[in-house]
């Protein structure tokens, strides 16, 4: 009797597990598309990240918050949350803006690790985040890349 219970338990969450790895839905291209300061509080600073969502498929994504991480030089810089909520159509794309706090200790923490090298000359950056949409429909994302900041030109 006691198997029969868990056999019948089982079988749906099997079920279930089966239809999510049907998905054929491709992943979003999410890049970092700009920031801009915004207002912050004591000794942290705050920017509205803007990220630019690509939808590659055909069905429209809905999403009812967003989260995120953003590390630079493999450390942890800056993180982010906003309930803002909308759809990406089909084949097409979005932006989004999301404020991002820094806090102090991240700043001297960053600075500490570019001490004697080339400060803000190719350094790593990684972004991921999340779209909310409930129990089935929150899709992750993450991009990375390599910053690079023009040298000054010298003008003679």
């Amino acid at each position: 009797m006691r198997s029969c219970r868990l056999f019948a338990l089982i079988i749906p969450l099997l079920f279930l597990g089966s239809c999510a790895s049907l998905d054929p839905r491709d992943p979003l291209q999410v890049d970092l598309a700009g920031m801009e300061p915004i207002p912050g509080e004591g000794l942290e600073m705050r920017f509205k990240l803007k990220l630019r969502v690509q939808n590659p498929n055909e069905g429209a994504i809905s999403y009812s918050g967003v989260a995120l991480q953003l590390d630079l030089n493999e450390l942890p810089l800056a993180s982010g949350v906003s309930n803002q909520g909308g759809t990406v159509p089909g084949f097409s794309e979005q932006l989004i803006e999301v404020p991002i706090s820094i806090s102090a200790f991240s700043m001297l923490r960053q600075a500490w690790n570019l001490t004697g090298s080339s400060p803000m000359q190719n350094v790593p950056y990684a972004l991921r985040g999340k779209l909310g949409g409930g129990f089935w429909g929150t899709r992750r994302f993450s991009d990375t890349g390599v910053l690079r900041i023009p040298e000054p030109i010298d003008t003679p």
